[in-house]
């Protein structure tokens, strides 16, 4: 099996069953069998004379080649009696009290299930509007979208991670501009990603410069009517200022919708690359490009036989998953068999690119994407035909767009979907993304620094005689070959990163794959800090102007933490304190922290401080009064206040200035204290580990074990560092991972 020993290890510790005391009970051959057998017994349903053997075989053999892998859940749950296999769901909202709520139980059965979903609110009627039923007034879907995230903040996803979320609102919604700026604060809503639902003609107005309407989705009504451009540029400043909203094209989503009798498509799935109906969810796979080069006698080259056999294989075998499949709602089972969506992606494209020796930021780039996506489209579509002659065409067939073609057995075929932990398993690039970086400082002990290098690069350096471990330090270090000067120019042409690839050629190359794919395209446009509000601008009418369904932007450095570190992992940056209509907001909450707890005598009894650092520095502090009584209100006002102006920036000495000496009578009756006061207290507290941090003395390290099951969505983009290792994360592909222990948002 060709993975890597990291790739080995990210399996070990994500996928393989294991049992009550935490010991894995399967190997990772054990793993792909379970699973290459659980699917191909689905050929026994059409078939009670099928070779399930022989199919199994095929399957795992493409698994553990590594020319294809399904969605995480499929790995994890196959051949298990979970046996949930999706990743991504839909549900609808309703404009009343009961299916608001229906919506938030089905949301965490499927959070519990290990899914993600989807949500349009545009269907809830404006703040303020009257609610007939009781006389009073509704108060609109940002509130609603509060009582959703707190749901899914109290349910751990699959038992690993907090559920995601996606949440979208037309453009045409009165609630609109709150909508745009109901993340400004990344305290609030934090479950969510959001993407705002842009129609043709508001796009029209755009470019027009003119007025559109708003309209009631309760009524039908016209409500009043806003400046497009001014909306537009609404959009454009917060995605700027935080990433968020993404902006997706309703009428392009609806445009293919295979079955409009249905409904609309409202919504996609919390990475925005699977536009659904409600209570639909899809089977995604990826298939790798690297494993379908071969070498020829001038180089490397696409063997597009191989890659045939493959994408008629995966075709199979996602089939197979949707009948196999143990859905979490008998709702989502009823939809999902009636469309058999499935999405085949593919991942390693930059890397394959890196092979050809052709630039990722060129128009031969952009063509050779279209060309392997458009074969990915024309095969995967002549298996599902082919499937369709012997199980039969997809059920809702016969009111399809499709009605009178050839039948298919899957609505939609093709998806491009983020592949953070598939592409690490592989050993290759993310989805459709150019490569992020070409080396990586790696901790792989205390104090001790690794430098793992991309082994394309490797190899073409040092068949050169040019790879030398000072160069690598400098790759680490600048992020990106391109203003090193004892690169020669052919290989920093072909070797470009994320941050060396305009937006422009990233959109460019987005739209060539979203020609050829069904579904959409996940596809983060990383900008540098230093982009401009003209620049985002530019890529989201790109974005329109190519044909894109929709896109996510990420400007480094844009929150109030980085998300991405190229550098050397030991580096401290002095933090940016957050701000808000010019007010200075306090950074998130750690999830995991380190302190100190000590018992401290006042004059009414027992005083438990807590006082908790994290590589920042000291973040908060706890206090607990003992059974002799105190004023706990009092001393716990003192501590959430001390916590706040701690992880907003304020100078410790200060702080501690402040509340050193004061005097409580209780206290300073009784002789032999060693402290004034309850504040005083916790001053003291405060000190002692302020010194023991500036005196240059080790504090203990942060345990960062599970730490993922902790950190909401809008947490992870606040990270520098993956919250399980500590190494560097990713922002690519609408997805935050990280390579080197496999930890990615999307799962």
């Amino acid at each position: 099996m060709p993975i890597t020993e990291n790739a080995r290890a990210v399996l070990e510790r994500r996928y393989l069953i294991r049992d009550e005391h935490g010991n894995a009970v399967e190997t990772v051959d054990e793993l792909f069998h379970r699973v290459a057998n659980a699917i191909a017994e689905a050929d026994r349903t059409f078939d009670p004379g099928a070779d399930v053997a022989a199919t199994a075989k095929r399957f795992h053999e493409m698994m553990t080649e590594l020319e294809f892998l399904p969605n995480s859940p499929t790995l994890m749950n196959a051949g298990r009696p979970l046996g949930q296999l999706s990743a991504c769901f839909v549900l609808p909202v309703g404009d009343s009290m009961e299916e608001i709520f229906d919506a938030i139980k089905n949301a965490a059965l499927i959070h519990k299930s290990g899914g993600g979903t989807g949500f349009s609110f545009s269907r809830l009627r404006p703040s303020g509007a009257t609610v007939n039923s009781t006389g009073g007034v509704a108060s609109g879907p940002i509130s609603f979208m509060k009582v959703f995230n707190a749901a899914t903040e109290a349910v751990k996803q699959g038992g690993t991670r907090r559920g995601a979320n996606m949440g979208i609102l037309r453009v045409d919604h009165p609630d609109i501009e709150a909508f745009i700026h109901c993340k400004d604060d990344t305290h609030e809503i934090n479950n969510f990603n959001i993407s705002v639902g842009l129609t043709e003609a508001f796009m029209a107005a755009v470019e027009a410069d003119e007025a559109y309407d708003l309209i009631d989705p309760a009524t039908g009504a016209v409500t009043g009517s806003l400046q497009a451009r001014t909306v537009f540029e609404e959009i454009v400043d917060s995605a700027w200022r935080t990433g968020e909203p993404g902006i997706i094209f309703l009428d392009r989503l609806n445009r293919d919708n295979v079955v409009p009798s249905q409904g609309e498509i409202e919504s996609t799935n919390p990475c925005g690359e699977q536009p659904l109906l409600p209570y639909e969810a899809c089977n995604l796979g990826s298939i790798n490009l690297v494993a379908h080069l071969k070498q020829t006698a001038n180089g490397w080259a696409l063997d597009e036989k191989k890659l045939e056999g493959t994408i008629r294989t995966a075709v199979h075998f996602l089939d197979n998953v949707i009948e196999m499949n143990k859905y979490p709602l008998p709702e989502i089972d009823k939809m999902t068999r009636a469309t058999r969506k499935i999405g085949l992606g593919v991942m390693g494209f930059a890397d394959m690119l890196l092979y050809l020796g052709i630039p990722y930021n060129s128009d031969e780039g952009v063509a050779m994407g279209e060309k392997i996506m458009a074969m990915v489209s024309d095969i995967g579509h002549q298996a599902s035909e082919g499937l369709a002659e012997k199980r039969g065409a997809f059920p809702l067939f016969g009111e399809s767009v499709y009605a009178s073609e050839k039948p298919l057995r899957n609505a939609t075929v093709t998806t491009i979907a983020p592949t953070g932990t598939l592409s690490i398993i592989a050993g290759v690039s993310s989805g459709v993304e150019p490569v992020f970086a070409y080396a990586y400082m790696r901790n792989v002990m205390d104090n001790t620094h690794l430098i793992e290098t991309n082994g394309i690069l490797k190899g073409v350096l040092e068949e050169r005689g040019l790879y030398t471990d000072e160069l690598m330090e400098q790759i680490v270090e600048h992020g990106t070959l391109a203003h090193l000067e004892q690169v020669p120019e052919d290989v920093k042409k072909v070797f470009v990163c994320a941050h060396d690839v305009s937006p422009v050629w990233h959109v460019k190359m987005q739209a060539a794959f979203q020609r050829h794919t069904d579904n959409a395209v996940s596809k983060t446009v990383n900008f540098p800090n230093s982009a401009s509000k003209g620049d985002v601008e530019e890529v989201y009418r790109l974005a329109y102007e190519l044909g894109c369904k929709g896109t996510t932007i990420y400007r480094d450095g844009s929150r109030d933490e980085q998300v991405l570190n190229i550098g050397k992992v030991e580096e401290k940056e002095t933090p940016v304190p957050l701000q808000r209509n010019g007010s200075i907001m306090p950074r998130p909450r750690p999830a995991v922290t380190m302190g100190y707890t000590e018992k401290v005598k006042i004059g009414c009894g027992n005083l438990y401080i807590t006082v908790n650092y994290d590589e920042q520095g000291v973040c908060e502090v706890f206090t607990n009064t003992g059974r002799a009584g105190g004023c706990p209100s009092q001393s716990e006002a003192t501590a959430r206040l001390m916590s706040v102006a701690l992880r907003a920036g304020v100078d410790s000495d200060e702080l501690i200035r402040q509340l050193r000496g004061i005097r409580c009578p209780s206290t300073i009756r009784q002789k032999g204290l060693g402290v004034t006061s309850c504040p005083d207290a916790i001053a003291q507290a405060i000190e002692r580990v302020m010194k023991v941090s500036k005196s240059g003395a080790k504090l203990p390290p942060i345990n960062r074990k599970n730490a993922a099951e902790d950190l909401t969505p809008a947490e992870l983009k606040l990270a520098k560092y993956c919250p399980e290792c500590g190494s560097p994360l990713e922002h690519e592909g609408g997805c935050v991972t990280c390579r080197s222990c496999g930890y990615s948002k999307c799962g």
